[in-house]
């Protein structure tokens, strides 16, 4: 391997902030390989200037916003705008990798091919997209690409990282027998965290994210009218995706629980914090999650979890800061029934043992390393990680 820092140029389809955790996660590991001594390229499409992005926050990261769509350029290939603007990070001599985000965009198929003409190390981090879940999601769509560009896309992988063992089953399930990284993301706890207060009164569950079918939202309203639990709230807060919201607030509104539920739309980031200190407790009912960060950023603010299997979170009964229920209304129910009956200082110690698990596994930087460890490895200057299965 040559001498001097490492290239990352990583590639995702957009960093829009109504994006959610994607958006945030690749500018966070890209932040944090740039604290680590690498440069750091992130290319991405920004057709609508007016639209919000989440931007780098370190000097090390150069952002490349191409002005076209993630969805165009298709049969361009890396001859595409966005594929020109990873070919050309790239390009420079040294030692780079190219880590593209994310599946089902032709700006993943660009990104492949720019790699390969570069003669560079290409990984694919799936963000969850190869899970069962999310495979049933606009399915003809997905098989129609499926044959167009992805499984060859896929094909010019040298290394796949996943956050989770469920997620590295899920790229053997499709058929590659390439390394598998498994490198969980980390959480940025601000500063400000402090510990839980004591609160008198009504108490309450928040859901954070996007309020979208896969999160399993129907789920979680049909238990909170089967448990009802006195003295508690639930707070829906996150941008609305297909109409869902429209949904969910008849169902609310059929089921009798407009005293109970309410929805509070997209959070910025302070305001996000705000709202996990002043919950209680954490739901996510999820179908599917390749990692769910807004889990790891519950337990970071110091508040116990209840999310299902759908997400892999078995650190929540390991670590007992929480509760890992299979999907669907009848076991969310249950366990709600449990946590919402649990006494204050009980949920307190639960979300201390979460902050405290966070805080010695979960970290960004952490996980740049182990990034860093894969790059030099697929460069031919390193051994194997342990972090590939």
């Amino acid at each position: 391997m040559s001498s001097g820092p490492i290239r990352a140029v990583h590639a995702v389809g957009d960093l829009w902030v109504s994006s959610g955790g994607p958006s945030r996660s690749v500018t966070a590991v890209c932040d944090a390989l740039a604290r680590g001594g690498a440069a750091v390229d992130l290319v991405t499409s920004w057709p609508d200037p007016a639209v919000p992005i989440v931007r780098p926050a370190e000097a090390g990261v150069r952002l490349l916003a191409v002005a076209d769509g993630a969805r165009s350029g298709l049969w361009q290939g890396a001859r595409s705008a966005f594929g020109r603007a990873v070919a050309e990070a790239a390009a420079p001599p040294g030692v780079a990798v190219v880590h593209d985000h994310g599946l089902w965009l032709p700006t993943n198929r660009a990104a492949a091919l720019a790699a390969r003409a570069a003669g560079r190390p290409f990984v694919v981090s799936p963000k969850g997209m190869l899970s069962d879940r999310a495979l049933r999601v606009k399915r003809a769509k997905k098989r129609l690409a499926w044959h167009l560009y992805q499984r060859r896309v896929l094909g010019l992988v040298d290394a796949f990282q996943a956050t989770s063992e469920a997620e590295a089953a899920d790229v053997r399930r499709a058929g590659f027998r390439q390394p598998v990284a498994v490198i969980p993301h980390g959480v940025a706890v601000p500063p400000s965290a402090s510990p839980r207060p004591a609160r008198a009164g009504r108490r309450t569950a928040l859901f954070l994210s996007r309020v979208h079918p896969i999160k399993g939202l129907p789920d979680l309203v049909e238990a909170w009218d089967r448990v009802r639990p006195d003295a508690w709230r639930l707070v829906v807060a996150g941008p609305d995706e297909e109409g869902h919201r429209a949904a969910l607030e008849r169902q609310v509104a059929a089921a009798g629980l407009g005293g109970a539920v309410s929805f509070a739309g997209p959070v910025e980031e302070a305001a996000k914090w705000d709202l996990y200190r002043e919950a209680d407790l954490f739901v996510l009912p999820t179908h599917s999650e390749n990692f769910g960060i807004v889990v790891a950023e519950a337990l970071a603010a110091g508040l116990p979890v209840l999310t299902t299997k759908g997400a892999p979170w078995q650190a929540l009964e390991t670590e007992r800061c929480g509760w890992w229920t299979d999907v669907g209304a009848e076991p969310v129910a249950a366990a709600l029934r449990e946590a919402t009956a649990a006494p204050p200082e009980a949920l307190r110690a639960m979300g201390e043992r979460g902050r405290a698990y966070v805080a010695g596994h979960l970290s960004w930087d952490r996980a740049a390393a182990e990034h860093l460890a894969l790059y030099q490895w697929l460069l031919g200057g390193g051994p194997r990680p342990n972090s590939v299965v």
